[in-house]
């Protein structure tokens, strides 16, 4: 009698592992899954960018330095995409992926901050369409970006608790990087003048 309370207690031990393993197996699909949302997202955002930049060319003719920055920046982007898609959560490539959509942001604004002042440009229908798909692409980049996070975390949680810990580390579960992609427009304090 003694055996078979052993070997229910030794089937319920290595089930609860199972489980614990199964888990981690899950949460790590989902953020993989969290990131190939941010993957369409990004390729729709820098699909759209030659066809701006296309755009922009006939009106810009004088300004070919921010033009060609932009084209640049977005293949810098391109690149760093490839690299964190062959490894999502790898702490290394979400910081280089990071970077180089930052720098595209930036160089996205000064081409932006160019069509102001160029009301040809600002006025030319397709412009203001690929700047409102652009739009739009950055939104649900940020929607993307917030679930891969989410799922991140989560998995990040499940790896790094008792005894779940034993596992993850046992069968190299390693720890996954948030993606956090800067937008200026957010982090910057309203300025207010009384004067």
């Amino acid at each position: 009698m003694g055996l078979i309370i052993f070997l229910i207690v030794v089937v319920l031990i290595v089930l609860y592992f199972v489980a614990i393993y199964n888990g981690l197996v899950t949460s790590r699909n989902g953020y993989k899954n969290a990131f190939a949302q941010i993957d369409v997202q990004l390729t729709r955002r820098h699909d759209l960018i030659p066809n701006l930049v296309e755009t922009a060319k006939g009106y810009l003719a004088h300004e070919r330095g921010t033009l060609e920055a932009v084209v640049q920046a977005r293949n810098a982007a391109v690149n760093e995409l490839a690299g964190a898609k062959a490894n999502p959560g790898d702490p290394a490539a979400m910081q280089q992926l990071a970077s180089s959509e930052n720098a595209l942001t930036q160089t996205l604004g000064h081409l932006f901050a160019l069509q102001e002042a160029y009301p040809d440009l600002k006025a030319n229908q397709t412009m203001m369409q690929l700047s409102e798909e652009l739009t739009s692409t950055e939104n649900r980049v940020a929607f993307a970006r917030q679930a891969y996070n989410d799922a991140v975390l989560t998995y990040n949680n499940r790896r790094e608790v008792f005894p779940a810990s034993f596992v993850a580390n046992g069968f190299g579960f390693a720890a996954a990087e948030p993606l956090a992609i800067d937008n200026p427009a957010v982090r910057d304090v309203p300025k207010v003048s009384f004067g």
